[in-house]
């Protein structure tokens, strides 16, 4: 029986692999103490989540671990002996992580070691994936020429239209405290794969998504607007006119991409992944759709500070990961992925 060791395992990504695998028959356990509670209130809870991934797959092992706990991590690494670890786990936010920079680096970064290093030693033929961001880029993106349009930003010049590829460069540019934290975990990730020899990836997502996401605020862009949408608040746009352009892929296409590398892993890689130009859109756009959904107008307001090193428009190139893994292709379309959030919060879905 193969198994996978799964961190974060009651978020977004990590449910929707706890749930993939179990259905695959695989071993799966899953590390995950909460700690979004923590950094979020009550509102990231992630706990219904993984009392549901229990209740509906009774073989699954949820353990209650926090990542910097070194010697915990390696031991549940000697004991599992994993074929796949997929690393999740995460401080998101970029609010978050200058009001918390130690924590944030700790788990980010340091945390990440500690799994590396636990592999390194107990499990050294264990493929290990990382679900970078495309914060490593820091605000680089930014610096290509812009047109505005109606409802979005978009790239200015042809060449650029089919986003943001892995030559974009993650030096001199401006940061988030949580973006550096994670470009620190991705090169960690990459050293292991190319010093070591271990079959490690980063993949550094765009605005990763799904019903299961525990959006608030400070992190989960499609998530949160919904939740605002359905059960009522007020949605802040920072800056640039609402029109900042984010492209979404579902968890499930995430997951997907993870069992194409994982078949046939390429130590040390590096690739963005998210929805393309497809799966793209504006906030303002993303208001309009669930308006059209909600039947009601939300309440927004604006505020004219964009955050820190925040992208104006940001649509991921695939053409990298879809060359060296010709079967893969974003199978959930936008629409049914604003169907599925919208569900979800509505009361119709999973929670």
């Amino acid at each position: 029986m193969k198994r996978v060791l799964v961190t974060g395992s009651g978020g977004l990504v990590g449910s929707e692999a706890v749930e993939a695998y179990c259905q695959k028959g695989w071993r799966v356990v899953g590390i995950d103490n909460n700690m979004r509670a923590d950094f979020f209130g009550p509102r990231g809870d992630t706990t219904w989540n993984t009392k549901r991934l229990v209740e509906a797959h009774p073989g699954f092992e949820a353990l209650d671990l926090d990542i910097r706990d070194r010697g915990g991590i390696r031991d549940v690494i000697a004991r599992v002996r994993p074929h796949l670890i997929i690393h999740s786990a995460s401080q998101p936010s970029h609010d978050l992580a200058a009001q918390r920079a130690f924590d944030d680096f700790e788990v980010n970064a340091v945390g990440t070691l500690n799994l590396l290093e636990a592999v390194r030693h107990e499990s050294p033929e264990s493929v290990f994936v990382l679900l970078s961001t495309n914060k490593v880029y820091g605000d680089t993106p930014n610096t290509l020429p812009m047109t505005e349009k109606e409802t979005r930003w978009d790239f200015a010049r042809p060449k650029d239209r089919g986003g943001i590829d892995e030559s974009c460069s993650v030096d001199q540019s401006m940061h988030s405290l949580f973006g550096v934290s994670k470009t620190a975990a991705d090169l960690l990730t990459q050293a292991y794969g190319r010093y070591f020899g271990i079959a490690t990836v980063s993949f550094r997502g765009g605005c990763l998504t799904g019903p299961n996401h525990s959006g608030v605020e400070l992190h989960g862009f499609l998530s949160y607007l919904f939740k605002v949408a359905c059960t009522g608040g007020t949605y802040t746009i920072f800056g640039y006119k609402g029109k900042q352009v984010r492209d979404n892929i579902h968890s499930y296409d995430v997951i997907r991409a993870i069992d194409y590398f994982f078949e046939n892993p390429r130590p040390g890689e590096v690739y963005n992944l998210g929805g393309g130009r497809g799966n793209s859109c504006s906030i303002l756009e993303a208001i309009a759709a669930a308006e059209a959904r909600t039947g009601r107008k939300m309440n927004v307001k604006y505020s004219d500070e964009a955050r820190k090193g925040d992208h104006i428009c940001y649509i991921t190139n695939l053409t990298k990961f879809r060359e060296h893994y010709t079967g893969w292709s974003v199978t959930r379309s936008l629409e049914l992925i604003y169907d599925e959030i919208f569900a979800a919060w509505s009361g119709e879905g999973v929670r």
